[in-house]
């Protein structure tokens, strides 16, 4: 699989352990920054990654940072990205199997890495459910579409 990833520095160390575990996988990964811990602001990193995502440059996105909220919301302005903020195993089974959540966001400062490689594993390993939830997914994706 494809997977695009991009950090501020706040999510660097989890980003950098994160492209060595998808490569030992065998997943190409387009890595769009940050490259040091030094401070920077999310949404330069974060938003081409969502962007390649939804241009399907790859198939899925990781966004992190320090709580992973701003990535989620800045990932989240990227038409057609449905970015799921997950902070166990269960929010990342169910962004998958209910949202079909094409980029993950993970807040470094909020769960072990242990935890967070096992959110990655859940999230690459689950799929989309379907049923019911289509109907919910095209709702979204109508009002996603109508926006100018």
């Amino acid at each position: 699989m494809k997977i695009s990833i991009g950090s501020d520095h706040a999510g660097y160390s989890y980003k950098t352990r994160f492209i060595a575990y998808l490569k030992e996988q065998g997943h190409e990964v387009l890595d769009f920054g940050t490259n040091s811990p030094e401070a920077c602001n999310y949404p330069k990193f974060v938003i081409p990654a969502a962007e390649a995502v939804a241009q399907g440059k790859s198939e899925r996105g990781i966004v992190i940072g320090g709580s992973g909220n701003g990535e989620a919301i800045a990932a989240n302005k990227v038409r057609g990205i449905r970015c799921a903020l997950c902070w166990n195993t269960e929010t990342a089974e169910l962004s998958r199997r209910h949202n079909d959540a094409n980029v993950l966001s993970i807040g470094e400062r909020m769960v072990s890495y242990e935890i967070a490689l096992d959110i990655l594993k859940i999230w690459l390993a689950t799929s989309f459910g379907g049923d019911r939830h289509i109907s919910r997914l095209e709702e979204v994706a109508q009002y996603d579409n109508s926006r100018p």
